[in-house]
């Protein structure tokens, strides 16, 4: 998402200028690769980009094929194989072919305002974006249509069948929770449509106002996580405080909004008061709730809950992480607040937090 935000960003300083623009995407990966689909760049004539769609490998070739695409304002499919020693006059080392669409933005194009749907409303979005077509009148190679969860519809798809086929994938790829290129034949109709769902930017609410708090906020926004902060507002330095959204005072009626792209983490240091937090939050939808301190500490407040006849089911538990943290040997603020970023993100994604160095098979799920 905040790779979206900063193209958005670049965009609207520079469209009115006249200058025109282009998006290239990475639409397919086989093997390895640096980014993988979904990844972008916006690209103006003038060589101004936003964005990356490798580790800098590929992005001067791409900017050039995307000032091409620009002058001829044509779309193209453009294959990078990363294997090859040759390729575009350097070693990559990649070992993976990576397919990329570059696409003009003109007036009519929809994608930006798709684009800037996706940061304004919090929630689920995907968008479909054809990459590859033979045999179509109606639909362009590039051309993006957003999928109106509320509706239950597929905006702009003038074609009947190839929009009941994409209605179809979308529900398989909001059930996987997934993105997907799938491949539509009817007759001499085919079409290749990457359906790439674009969740909600993390959300970090911390409960607790002391020092150990700005080292959180400081990693929150250089990961441009969305940050609400419930503590003694008065108590906090207001510098420290530019990058959280939501600021709930600890003695007042609202707080932040809880879903499932939420971590909690409880550090108040005051044992009622996390005490009294995680028995109400420990009913929101967060996959992560975390309570700073021994592991001896958890363990009374379990106590404490099972003699007043509160009793934490299996999947609750298996939500809150108390000690909290990888194992990294952190002492300091700063490391701690490495150890527990690590280990949000390792439970959003599934993952166990442990050295790839020993992990069997490829870092990232292939196709």
């Amino acid at each position: 998402m905040k790779e979206i935000k900063s193209i958005i960003q670049l965009y609207n300083t520079l469209k009115g200028s006249g200058e025109k623009c282009a998006i290239a995407q990475v639409v397919r990966v086989e093997e390895s690769s640096y980014r993988r689909e979904g990844a972008r760049m916006l690209v103006f004539e003038s060589g101004v980009f936003e964005g990356g769609i490798s580790g800098g490998c590929l992005e001067g070739d791409a900017l050039q094929r995307s000032q091409i695409a620009i002058l001829k304002q044509k779309p193209s499919i453009v294959t990078y194989d990363t294997s090859k020693e040759k390729e575009i006059g350097v070693g990559l080392g990649c070992n993976g072919i990576i397919d990329v669409l570059i696409s003009p933005i003109t007036e009519e194009a929809s994608l930006m305002a798709m684009l800037q749907k996706c940061i304004s409303e919090r929630g689920e979005h995907v968008i479909a974006t054809v990459t590859a077509l033979q045999g179509f009148d109606s639909v362009q190679l590039g051309q993006s249509f957003y999928y109106d969860a509320n509706a239950s519809t597929l905006n702009d798809c003038p074609n009947q069948k190839l929009r009941e086929f994409i209605l179809k994938k979308v529900s398989e790829v909001l059930g996987k929770n997934k993105s997907k290129t799938y491949h539509f034949q009817e007759g001499t109709e085919t079409a290749s449509i990457f359906i790439e769902l674009i969740p909600p930017q993390f959300h970090l609410a911390i409960y607790g106002d002391n020092y150990d708090v700005y080292p959180l906020l400081e990693m929150a926004k250089v990961l441009d996580w969305d940050v609400s902060l419930v503590g003694n507002i008065q108590k906090l330095k207001k510098e420290k405080l530019q990058s959280v959204q939501g600021l709930y005072p600890k003695d007042g009626i609202d707080r932040p909004k809880i879903d499932h792209r939420t971590a909690i983490l409880l550090m108040a240091h005051d044992f009622k008061t996390d005490a009294a937090n995680l028995q109400i939050l420990v009913k929101s939808e967060a996959p992560y709730i975390a309570s700073l301190g021994p592991r001896k500490r958890f363990d009374k407040m379990v106590r404490e809950f099972e003699e007043a006849g509160v009793v934490f089911s299996q999947e609750e538990l298996n939500r809150i992480f108390a000690p909290c943290g990888l194992e990294i040997g952190a002492n300091t603020p700063e490391e701690i607040a490495a150890s527990i970023f690590g280990e949000i993100l390792s439970v959003f994604s599934g993952k166990q937090g442990g050295m790839l160095r020993f992990k069997e098979g490829p870092i990232h799920e292939r196709a």
